[in-house]
């Protein structure tokens, strides 16, 4: 059906399309609803949605509840999961089309799932992708500007945002819970929607917490949470499933337990494992907030960074930020091609080459290349500091996205290993 109905888009023109867009995705997620049989309806819906950190809570969310015995579903931009079943999201977006998510829900009930963790982005809002889902819960993460260009305005991007919050406040389910990060200045208006329970969180409610080498611990509720997951950004990751867990009644004896089962979460702060005793990580890091909390993490090394500006044709704004970041934080720093889309990723590297030092830039945009040559950087003797290789922008991505949609099947840490099973 959706099929069908993207032929007849095609022969619809441009200007007609556009004005008509909202009555199309409407139409859309309503038949999605209808064929399935309203599934959300008959099971517990969570969603997540901000502009960093969205797949990471859901994975603690999922263990969480998993822990605290109850039967899942997930639908992120990592996987898709029902019980013990999962595969990867090969779709390169976060929420798929609406007949896509309505069937997954229907799939979770006829499993006899209790609750369905979904990630709602901004566009997926836009495009009405969530509308006709029952709601019990949201868990917003943060906002920072993203997909400006695509949205309008950061207005509009907060707006649709904001939209999932209302769908949460019109939902007919019962006990609905907002958790919400208070260290956000926007949290204020989720945080006032008409729900029966909210969960505000805030990176305080972690402390004290210590970054080290394995991982981080922190101290919530006067229990200790020791992760092997990197960085601040994963205790603000792991506060929000608490919250929202919290909220629910679960103990934090069965947070604590889930929160630790979570090692890895692929492509987020990733281990590629090596015999070399070179740290290397690949990370979907592709904001400028997001780029700085990963490298921030690792104040005491050597840091080599491969990284371009995720995107062509939009957010052109992120060059010039993503480039500053690393300048300031990264040793080495690799610029290599990354969604280029329809623009030149040859211009796209060398805008964002004008803001850093060319002493300890190069530019090399085969991304294979590129990578190896980290590796290769790596293993040059330098100072007492232990070096790591930060790779961002791409994380679990399958594809390159290039001209004409042209798809490039790719994998940042399968590459990785490779290169480095070269070396060993």
């Amino acid at each position: 059906m959706e099929k069908i109905l993207r032929k007849i888009k095609k022969l619809i023109p441009t200007k007609v399309f556009t004005l008509a867009q909202p009555v199309y995705h409407y139409t859309l997620a309503l038949l999605g609803a209808l064929i399935y049989r309203f599934p959300s309806r008959k099971i517990k819906v969570v969603a997540v949605t901000g502009t960093k950190g969205k797949t990471s809570t859901v994975e603690f969310v999922n263990a969480i509840l998993e822990e605290a015995g109850f039967v899942t579903a997930l639908a992120g931009t990592l996987r898709f999961k029902i019980r013990n079943e999962s595969k990867p999201n090969m779709f390169k977006m976060t929420m798929p089309g609406r007949f896509f998510i309505q069937h997954f829900l229907r799939q979770a009930v006829n499993a006899h799932c209790d609750y369905a963790i979904i990630e709602i982005s901004s566009e997926a809002a836009k495009q009405y992708r969530h509308k006709f889902i029952d709601l019990d819960a949201l868990i917003f993460t943060n906002i920072a500007p993203e997909h400006i260009e695509s949205h309008g305005s950061y207005e509009k991007y907060l707006k649709a945002k904001l939209s999932i919050a209302e769908a949460l406040e019109k939902s007919p389910k019962r006990n609905k819970i907002i958790a919400a990060n208070t260290d956000d200045p926007e949290s204020k208006f989720f945080l006032a929607i008409n729900v029966e329970k909210k969960a505000p969180y805030s990176l305080k409610d972690g402390e004290p917490l210590v970054c080290h080498d394995n991982g981080v611990d922190f101290v919530c509720e006067t229990v200790k949470v020791q992760s092997k997951l990197p960085g601040k950004f994963n205790v603000y990751n792991m506060l929000a499933a608490t919250a929202y867990a919290r909220a629910l009644g679960i103990s934090m004896d069965s947070i604590k337990a889930g929160l630790e089962k979570v090692t890895e979460i692929k492509g987020r702060a990733e281990k590629i494992p090596n015999d070399l005793g070179i740290d290397v990580l690949v990370d979907y890091a592709h904001t400028a907030d997001s780029l700085q909390a990963l490298y921030s993490s690792f104040p005491n090394k050597r840091k080599i960074c491969v990284l371009g500006s995720c995107g062509g044709g939009r957010d052109k704004w992120k060059r010039k930020e993503m480039a500053l970041i690393a300048e300031k934080y990264c040793d080495e720093i690799i610029l290599t091609d990354e969604d280029p889309y329809d623009d030149d990723p040859l211009e796209i590297v060398e805008d964002m080459a004008k803001f850093t030092n060319r002493d300890k830039t190069k530019i090399i945009m085969d991304r294979r290349a590129a990578i190896a040559e980290s590796i290769r950087l790596a293993k040059l003797p330098q100072d007492n500091k232990k070096v790591i290789i930060l790779i961002t922008g791409k994380g679990t991505d399958p594809y390159i996205m290039r001209k004409n949609a042209a798809k490039e099947p790719w994998s940042d840490a399968v590459v990785a290993k490779e290169e480095l099973d070269k070396l060993n």
